[in-house]
């Protein structure tokens, strides 16, 4: 896929997440602090010696934040659009689920309830290899036990003399 478009912002921002992610730059974190510690005898320990350290760490820590934020929503609608054209490919999966991301938290604990039913359907089920909708799970388990109950009485039958 074609990664023109990018802009100035975007493009130094996914390098300074590759790079602030990357073992040169926790040893350059680690060499700062390190020169940091040995200079305090040179300043006497003094308070603008600490204001140095206290005052970078906050900044780089605040721009950090906004930084590790980007990444973040961006790797997450990436994962959503992969996510979404899973569901929308497999003819089993319910199309109800692409982009619940929008939903509120109280549809997505309704969805999760339902889903929670689903795994217990799925525990009852004795092939590991079935699938079922939230629509289909409840008809599906109850015609499974149906028919095990049918074979169950049927062999009962047989058993009698």
């Amino acid at each position: 896929m074609a990664r023109s478009g990018k802009s100035f912002f975007e493009k130094f921002s996914d390098w300074a997440t590759k790079f602030t992610g990357s073992s040169y730059a926790f040893i350059g974190a680690t060499l700062i602090v390190i020169i940091w510690a040995v200079l305090g005898p040179v300043f006497n320990y003094s308070e603008t010696w600490q204001l140095v350290i206290n005052t970078g760490t906050t900044i780089i820590t605040f721009l950090m934040v906004f930084l590790i934020q980007k990444a973040q929503n961006k790797d997450s609608k990436a994962i959503q659009i992969k996510l979404n054209e899973l569901i929308a490919a497999n003819e089993k999966a319910s199309n109800r689920i692409v982009d619940i991301e929008d939903l509120t938290e109280k549809e997505l604990d309704q969805l999760h309830y339902y889903y929670e039913k689903l795994a217990d359907f799925a525990e009852e089920d004795d092939d590991i290899h079935s699938s079922h909708s939230i629509d289909a799970a409840k008809i599906n388990q109850d015609h499974k036990h149906n028919a095990f109950r049918k074979k169950h009485e049927e062999w009962l039958q047989k058993q009698k003399p």
